[in-house]
């Protein structure tokens, strides 16, 4: 039997909080979770630093990997009942759903910030390089990696197979959202995906929904929006993401500056310099950085010991309401004073910005796919012409800027009137 249908012995299976459990039985996604690459992601928590306001938020890209695995596998499942669906693509899909995380770096957008590195370009790189990946979708076929490698990066000839990957509802959206709220206790994230499976639709161009699952893919949405707005831009989660980010900014100029560390960032060196080789790459994960943060706790130079001290610590910054236009000129009289009070405003005075939109009709120019009910004709009309919800949010993108501060740090100002303008001006105390 060839490597591409063999499968195994039993039905193995993970438990799984969310899914209950996720089931493996091709031989060849045995083997893929069984690699260096994909075991990696058992070290990077899938909310970054979430867990800093959420304490159950510890689960990791592992967690969510397999998650959207098993949607995927029950979709496919699904659609091989329609005749527009090709049966073939059912091992692509499969192992796109699986890998298609697999570049993220620890602590994944403020990392990716400051280094100005992209995560889909190193998953792109771990399918296609010389990896334990590689060789085992290499066993498949010559192609299949390059295959693999386009339904993550949206370039697969057959666009209903990036869809169930990659759409404004699809695998990797609904998996997150149900693991997050259930690691995040919170119930924003709850929405009946079971009944959107059961009306998911196969066609040419995407997977479409039967028009009587509408208030389904409806309350998936809102799930969306209230999760982006209730967990994944909450204010204390924002603030410790500042700290790291500076962090890593603070590294970048001391490394550029020849900056004897007492502990050497050997690991993460490499990744400051072009190019970047990608064993170098796959060195760091969480456990990586958490060590260095935990040692520069103690280094000579005071603004990388004292974001360290905070990052460890939880010891955030306080924060304001910022609009970035009409208080251009507050910032402005901010940072004089930070300076003049020897804080340092580059780490210590902040504007930090969030938006999302969570749902948008096709624009052109954009990547951007909207939802299509299919009507009992057979007709597909796109959601927001049928939802007085959708419709009330489509193309609308919110906003919310906050700014960022030691509040602790200018207590101990020793100019009181110094202090005074300072708290004056933030409003705060």
């Amino acid at each position: 039997m060839h490597y591409k249908e063999k499968q195994l012995d039993e039905v193995k299976v993970f438990k799984d909080p969310v899914h209950r459990y996720v089931r493996v039985v091709d031989q060849v996604i045995w083997d893929l979770i069984a690699t260096p690459e994909f075991q990696r992601l058992r070290r990077i928590k899938q909310l970054g630093t979430s867990y800093l306001t959420f304490h159950g938020a510890e689960h990791s890209r592992f967690n969510h990997s397999l998650g959207v695995y098993e949607i995927v596998r029950r979709m496919v499942s699904k659609m091989e009942e329609h005749e527009s669906w090709n049966k073939e693509e059912r091992l692509v899909s499969l192992c796109a759903a699986l890998l298609h995380d697999l570049g993220h770096g620890p602590f994944s957008h403020s990392f990716e910030k400051v280094l100005s590195l992209d995560h889909e370009k190193f998953t792109k790189r771990i399918i296609l390089e010389d990896t334990h990946v590689n060789q085992v979708l290499k066993k498949v076929a010559d192609d299949f990696p390059e295959k693999v490698a386009q339904v993550i990066e949206k370039t697969y000839s057959d666009q209903a197979v990036v869809s169930i990957i990659s759409s404004q509802i699809d695998a990797d959206r609904m998996d997150y959202l149900l693991r997050d709220a259930y690691y995040t206790g919170v119930s924003y994230g709850q929405f009946d995906m079971e009944r959107i499976l059961r009306v998911m639709r196969p066609t040419d161009e995407q997977i479409v929904i039967k028009s009587t699952g509408m208030h389904a893919v409806e309350d998936y949405i809102m799930s969306r929006y209230q999760m982006y707005w209730q967990v994944y831009f909450h204010p204390v989660t924002r603030s410790s993401e500042v700290i790291l980010t500076k962090i890593f900014q603070r590294v970048t100029h001391l490394l550029d500056q020849g900056y004897p560390f007492k502990e050497e960032p050997k690991l993460l060196i490499p990744l400051f310099r072009e190019p970047i080789y990608l064993a170098d790459y796959l060195d760091v994960d969480e456990s990586v950085i958490l060590y260095y943060f935990q040692r520069w706790q103690t280094e000579d130079d005071a603004i990388l010991r004292d974001l360290c001290l905070r990052f460890m610590n939880r010891n955030l910054f306080k924060y304001i309401e910022f609009d970035p236009i009409q208080d251009e000129d507050k910032l402005v009289q901010l940072q004089h004073l930070f300076l003049e009070a020897e804080l340092d405003p580059l780490y210590y005075l902040v504007v930090d910005s969030s938006s999302d939109l969570s749902y948008d009709v096709y624009r052109p120019g954009e990547e951007r796919v909207p939802i299509y009910l299919q009507m009992p004709s057979g007709q597909l009309k796109e959601l927001s012409t049928h939802s007085v919800i959708v419709e009330a949010i489509t193309g609308r993108t919110r906003e919310d800027h906050k700014l960022y501060f030691p509040a602790d740090a200018i207590r101990l100002i020793n100019n009181q009137a110094l202090q005074d303008k300072i708290n004056e001006l933030l409003h705060y105390r």
